[in-house]
């Protein structure tokens, strides 16, 4: 998923809300997304064989990183690689995208091996947040990578694609209903020269759809209508009833599609899913929910009004991140249907029976010690407190703590000993890192309350994720935390 996504169809959202306000697990083919944006990454072979006790058979990754890939050899577990976007311009170089192949696919395809079968070129870069930076250079890039699949022997086997963001189509605002659709306008020669390479080439048109965000961006939404459960609210279109908005939003792709003179073209959604904290409607019930709305739709081959049948579906995403972006929403660390220890959040049936269970969690997991950083309720001195906890959550993760979050009701001092212990854990629980000028105290209490964990951090499998941006974005809390105590 891009770090900063479009708005997710809010053409149609707001419009429609408008208007109505006037086997194997799941059959239809169930993946998962694994990113690896982490402080602490688990080891990738303990987290491959997770996906194999829960009978998980296809992954989709970010990049095509060897320590990760190179896990998957011998599972079976069917993979799409990934190239980053900050790499196309050099795949519009041939020689470029061969030896990327070279070194990315051809080196895992063996008996054995790594079961590649698709390779993400770039990552929604159509997105309106980048201002065409990606515009000349990504069908190039698929070009150039598809021809070196072929000359490598791969191409019958193996496809490039695009993953794209559900804002490359839309509908004109004075009939926002999926037969109106087509691609936008300023990307829409581009788009139609894309849908023609993956059509002649037997590739798959990937789509990011995310029903959570049409809450998240229209206070005026219809709630119901995000989930697949029986929303009171509907709406027609040519004489086809609607009664969510991700069968609304995949069908307005369908006849996109068509005008594009594709309407066969396969289509794979790439990312779905739902996040458990961060936002006042990202939580385990709305996620557990979510998640058993779309799992009865893909084991009951129901499909949506124009594409009826199997859906091929990654959820979106496996295990939660620490270290990714925030600027879309406080949310984005919190996706996974797993927790940063490998531990699921809520019971779940991959098969769509209604018969929930906790999935297996990531086996033998190490800790750092049972030990946790708060708040010093003896400091004098606390001039320097806003700063300091300001720095603790741009260099930590104080997402938790935002309004409607799971720690949103701590009080003060317990926001205070939140942000401090989130940098310490992160900072591999650094006695360094838990001073801020005497204003924090290590303790071997453990400092959770109520729903709200204070996370003791794991052992990093092996080596640590890239750090992410420092981004001071949590000044304003900091702020409050601390003029609160006065």
């Amino acid at each position: 998923m891009a770090r900063a996504r479009g708005n997710q169809m809010l053409w149609l959202v707001c419009a429609v809300a408008s208007m109505l306000c006037v086997s194997s697990p799941a059959e239809g083919g169930v993946g998962v997304n694994w990113g690896t944006m982490m402080s602490h990454q688990m080891l990738p072979t303990a987290v491959v064989a997770m996906l194999k006790a829960n009978g998980i058979k296809k992954v989709k990754l970010f990049d095509a990183d060897h320590w990760t890939v190179s896990a998957l050899a011998g599972s079976g577990i069917e993979v799409m690689v990934a190239i980053p976007n900050d790499q196309l311009r050099r795949m519009t170089r041939y020689d470029s995208a061969r030896e990327w192949v070279k070194q990315n696919v051809t080196r895992y395809s063996f008996r054995g091996g790594v079961n590649i079968k698709y390779v993400a070129v770039g990552n929604e870069p159509f997105l309106k947040s980048y201002n065409g930076s990606f515009l000349k250079t990504t069908l190039p890039a698929l070009k150039n990578i598809q021809r070196a699949l072929d000359e490598a022997g791969l191409g019958r086997k193996i496809k490039a694609t695009v993953p794209l963001n559900a804002d490359v189509y839309d509908s004109p605002a004075e009939n926002p209903v999926p037969s109106a659709g087509d691609f936008r306008r300023d990307i829409h020669e581009v788009m139609l020269r894309i849908v023609k390479f993956l059509r002649a080439n037997s590739a798959p048109f990937v789509v990011n759809i995310y029903p959570f965000l049409s809450l998240y961006q229209n206070p005026h939404f219809p709630f119901d209508f995000a989930f697949f459960d029986g929303s009171r609210r509907s709406f027609s279109d040519r004489g086809i009833r609607y009664t969510n908005v991700f069968d609304a939003n995949f069908d307005t792709l369908v006849w996109s599609l068509r005008k594009a003179g594709a309407g066969d073209l396969k289509i794979i959604v790439g990312e779905v899913g739902w996040p458990t904290d961060g936002d006042k409607n990202a939580n385990p019930v709305n996620a557990r929910r979510f998640y058993a709305g779309m799992l009865r739709k893909l084991t009951g081959k129901k499909g949506t009004p124009l594409r009826p049948g199997k859906i091929d579906v990654y959820f979106f995403g496996l295990i939660d991140e620490d270290l990714k972006s925030i600027l879309p929403g406080a949310f984005e660390r919190h996706w996974g249907i797993f927790r940063y220890d490998g531990k699921p959040k809520f019971p779940m049936d991959l098969h769509g029976r209604g018969r929930d269970r906790y999935l297996v969690a990531v086996k033998k997991v190490e800790y750092l010690p049972a030990r946790w950083c708060v708040f010093n309720e003896e400091a004098k001195n606390l001039k320097q407190l806003a700063a300091s906890v300001n720095y603790a959550c741009s260099n930590g993760d104080c997402t938790s703590l935002g309004y409607g979050s799971s720690c949103n009701n701590l009080g003060a001092r317990g926001n205070i000993s939140y942000a401090f212990n989130m940098y310490f854990q992160m900072q591999d629980q650094d006695v360094r890192a838990c001073d801020f000028q005497g204003l924090a105290k290590i303790t071997p209490k453990n400092a959770s309350r109520g729903g709200c964990l204070f996370p003791v951090q794991v052992m990093s499998g092996g080596r640590r994720a890239a750090p992410a941006v420092l981004v001071p974005v949590l000044t304003t809390m900091a702020l409050a935390i601390s003029w609160y105590i006065f």
